[in-house]
């Protein structure tokens, strides 16, 4: 049995007084439950769950079913003791003896208690002991179970030793494309830590993207931008998620305003089309993008960053420079399309190699974004990276990869004259 104490109840008990009743959740098939309510003492139960949206258990009765009791610090010692030597309890006598005020003799079921050793950290420093631990009283003895305390902080922010946080919860990301690879973007960035994504793609979810999407089937139907944004904001409440079912094309002029409440710009769209006014968008706004996709049905992944510098070529200038140089142009395969194989170019690629693709793209725009905020240990080795999903040897440089998971790495080119992306207006 594992019983979780939120938040809210562990605050409550450590001020209400000596005792109390306990209400629980309980899920008895997994063994778990979940601290529903408390009372003072004698007093009626009062419910001490966060709110619905994030309430453990809620399709699950309340019942109340225990006590909580405030304790001897030496209890909590003796709970360490027993959870090392496993199936060993604790007599009566010595339980009881551990509790002040407010013991309950148990009947012939028991109880689930929950205890609370104030003065713990003092007594018992060395140990780093909770100050709420869990037991199941019985006739024959009390017996510790399991516990687990929500801590003072959770989300990302637990990670501030660590990770340079502050920098990633003020940054604002433009992810154009909530597909297959631009849904598994949204949830890598958000996984670093940036504190606002705008989220642009006017499909709706289709049965036939379940199989590559990280959306769930019962958002068949919805704006692929609202699915990605509510389960965001379930998952990683940190990041500030907007949605906005809009084309990159056919909306320009409103993405354009957007952009003048954003740092960088991923592109995960379909098509060179969208890739190219993203690209022109971003490099006119003075942002940096970078194109995420895969080429010749996923046998190749790609992720270019354009950054809006003199020597820095937007896509089209890239791709020119390539073609010159007797590399391969991949764009004319991207124009082709991929979706339901009748009226689309089929999609061969499994859905966790465009989600590799999706990590390295948000990898990319993180490790932009940090190098820029002054962590040189983020900076990437070059402007053009190609991943081999599976062996491609007859490729055109630089697209022979020769073995799947290599990583090639290039940079960038200048622009060409007459470009009107990299041509100052």
């Amino acid at each position: 049995m594992l019983i979780l104490i939120p938040q809210q109840a562990a605050e409550k008990v450590r001020s209400l007084g000596s005792w109390g009743r306990l209400s629980l959740r309980i899920n008895d098939p997994e063994q778990f439950a979940v601290v529903r309510g408390l009372s003072q003492q004698g007093q009626a139960i009062f419910p001490v769950e966060p709110s619905p949206e994030h309430r453990l258990l809620a399709s699950y009765p309340a019942v109340s079913t225990g006590w909580w009791l405030s304790v001897s610090p030496d209890l909590h010692l003796m709970w360490l003791a027993l959870m090392a030597r496993r199936g060993t309890s604790l007599t009566l006598d010595a339980f009881r003896a551990a509790v002040p005020s407010g013991y309950k003799a148990p009947g012939a079921p028991g109880y689930l208690a929950i205890t609370y050793a104030p003065g713990l950290k003092d007594a018992y420093p060395e140990h780093g002991l909770p100050d709420l631990l869990a037991w199941h009283v019985t006739p024959g003895g009390a017996q510790p179970i399991a516990v687990s305390v929500e801590p003072d902080i959770t989300g990302i922010r637990q990670l501030d030793d660590h990770w340079p946080v502050h920098e990633l919860q003020s940054k604002r990301i433009m992810l154009v494309g909530a597909g297959s690879i631009g849904s598994a973007t949204a949830h890598a960035l958000a996984g670093y830590g940036i504190g606002s994504l705008t989220l642009i793609d006017p499909d709706r979810l289709a049965w036939h993207n379940l199989v590559r999407h990280t959306s769930a089937r019962r958002h068949i139907g919805r704006h692929k931008v609202t699915a990605l944004a509510e389960e965001l904001t379930a998952l990683r409440p940190d990041t500030k998620v907007a949605a906005h079912a809009l084309d990159v094309i056919e909306h320009a002029d409103r993405i354009r305003a957007l952009l003048t409440d954003t740092d960088l710009v991923v592109c995960a769209a379909d098509g060179v089309a969208a890739r190219r006014v993203t690209g022109h968008l971003a490099r006119r706004a003075g942002l940096t993008a970078v194109l995420a996709c895969v080429l010749e049905d996923g046998a190749l992944g790609e992720i270019l960053r354009l950054r809006p510098w003199p020597d820095h070529g937007c896509l089209t200038c890239r791709r020119h420079s390539l073609a010159e140089a007797g590399g391969l142009d991949p764009e004319p395969t991207l124009d082709a399309g991929y979706g339901t194989g009748t009226t689309h170019r089929p999609m061969t690629a499994v859905g966790t190699d465009l989600h590799l693709i999706a990590h390295l793209a948000a990898k990319t725009a993180v490790a932009t974004l940090l190098e820029r905020a002054g962590h040189p240990d983020q900076r990437l080795p070059g402007e053009h990276a190609l991943l081999g999903l599976r062996r491609q040897p007859d490729w055109a440089p630089p697209f022979d990869l020769d073995r799947t998971a290599e990583l090639r790495w290039l940079d960038a080119t200048p622009p060409r004259p007459g470009c009107p992306t990299c041509e100052t207006p």
